[in-house]
């Protein structure tokens, strides 16, 4: 009775972090267009920060509770997941596959290849110290501070195919939502953090393993909704940039912020073992695609969804 608790807890936890994804990203949009915001400015609020508020959330609740290797696996794992099954629907849904041929994305490229492989790196010796989560929050902001240093990424203002005309009353009633949504993402954490230490002890599982496995997917529900959602609305240019920046800030701001509060400590690396080559994998066919013909094509989105089976098969195999 007690374990199918906590699995409906984590299933409610999860939906309630898509939901509250959702109900942000359109208010967001909704204020942008009142405010006058610019494409670029939008998209990167809406992914690179607010699709990274899951994993922030429950790195901070993990640390706190002692056990930041949850984090760990969950950022760790949704990388893999952005890198290949996001990526691959957006393609498969796209009339054209995800383009790739704008300078900034290939430019981003470079900083998504570091970010994503930096905490791996850095882990190898068995800990995620604080001067290595400085070293992740710096590189957070030396990303920042060159997307917003090029004028020509600003020049677009954001738009819909139906613009509609914003009141102050309606972007109060989006900003309420904002802080409302940002409140269930606080208990949401906590209840994936607490399922999650209840799995580890009912079942043996080791936390990093959950983090990759479970807790990684439903963390990315919120990018790939939004992913599939620009796709179908024709609006494949922002995809891979906004996908990049969610790979970008879990594994340098967040996983930063979380060993700053309690550093991270793996004893045990073979649960890890499997994701971290599949991240490699993953990252490899990512810029092999891009770099190839400047976008992502149904074909490569089918390789890139067979990567990620193959991971899923592999951890369950393997343990």
């Amino acid at each position: 009775m007690t374990t199918i608790l906590y699995v409906l807890v984590f299933i409610a936890s999860c939906l309630a972090f898509y939901f509250s994804g959702e109900m942000i990203v359109k208010s967001l949009i909704k204020i942008a267009k009142f405010l006058g915001w610019k494409e670029f400015v939008v998209s990167f609020l809406v992914m690179a920060f607010i699709g990274s508020l899951p994993n922030l959330f429950v790195g901070i609740s993990s640390a706190l509770h002692g056990i930041p290797q949850l984090s760990f696996g969950d950022v760790i794992g949704g990388n893999v997941v952005d890198l290949t099954l996001a990526i691959a629907l957006a393609a498969l849904f796209a009339k054209d596959g995800i383009p790739a041929k704008s300078k900034t994305v290939h430019r981003t490229l470079l900083f998504t290849i570091i970010a994503a492989m930096m905490p791996i790196l850095l882990i190898w010796d068995g800990t995620l110290s604080r001067m290595d989560g400085l070293l992740l929050i710096a590189l957070f902001f030396i990303y920042v501070g060159w997307l917003f240093s090029k004028k020509e990424r600003f020049v677009k203002t954001c738009e819909d195919t139906a613009p509609i005309v914003q009141s102050f009353k309606t972007s109060f009633a989006g900003i309420f939502k904002i802080i409302l949504s940002l409140l269930v993402f606080a208990v949401a954490a906590e209840g994936i953090v607490r399922s999650a230490r209840y799995f580890a002890d009912a079942f043996n599982w080791p936390l990093i393993m959950i983090g990759l496995f479970i807790v990684g997917l439903g963390n990315c529900t919120p990018e790939i909704f939004f992913a599939i959602s620009a796709a179908k609305k024709k609006m494949e240019w922002m995809v891979l940039g906004d996908l990049m920046g969610t790979i970008v800030a879990p594994a340098t701001l967040v996983l930063g912020i979380v060993s700053m509060i309690n550093p991270i400590h793996i004893d045990d690396f073979s649960p890890f073992g499997v994701a971290r080559i599949f991240t490699f994998i993953a990252i490899f066919f990512f810029f092999i695609f891009i770099k190839n013909d400047s976008k992502i094509s149904k074909k490569e989105a089918m390789a890139l969804l067979f990567v990620y089976i193959a991971f899923i098969l592999t951890e369950v195999f393997a343990h």
